[in-house]
């Protein structure tokens, strides 16, 4: 028999419980360019068909250099699971309790986004914690595009 143990298999080795975390702590997701196959999954998950998402002619007969990208489309580039932080909690992680948006500048078909989470909130109650992160998602050009914030129900360390 192998000594190979499922558990032990982990992208993050050391576990984070609510009390690890600090404010200001940054957590960086990967920056991705925005493709006409984003824009085509995104269309065929939300079954959005309105034409300033998916008719290039329709948005430039409106002023836009390209495909609008949807809020919705531009909000999952801040999924947390897209980065570290999901595999630091995997044995502290109650569940994720909400999340918020604000749409600062358009994103079209091509830009780049660079999305960021930072702990803004720690808020210990008995047995588990509130751990509030601020979202933000910038454009090549430097735009915030986005912000908002993601809260996340953790476990104390226990003893």
């Amino acid at each position: 028999m192998s000594s190979f143990n499922p558990a032990a298999h982990r992208l993050v080795a050391n576990q984070r419980w609510f009390d690890d975390f600090t404010l200001g702590e940054r957590f960086v997701l990967p920056s991705r360019t925005m493709t006409s196959g984003i824009f085509a999954a995104f269309q065929a998950a939300s079954g959005d068909n309105h034409p300033i998402h998916y008719d290039r002619e329709f948005c430039r007969a409106r002023g836009l250099p390209d495909m609008l990208a949807h809020g919705f489309q531009v909000a999952i580039q801040s999924c947390a699971g897209a980065g570290l932080f999901p595999h630091m909690v995997e044995e502290s992680l109650k569940g994720f309790l909400e999340q918020s948006s604000r749409f600062l500048h358009p994103v079209v078909l091509g830009d780049t986004l660079y999305p960021a989470l930072t702990v803004d909130e720690v808020t210990p109650q008995r047995t588990t914690g509130i751990l509030g992160m601020a979202t933000t998602i910038h454009n090549q050009h430097g735009a915030l595009v986005m912000d908002g914030r993601q809260r996340y129900l953790l476990r104390r360390r226990q003893g």
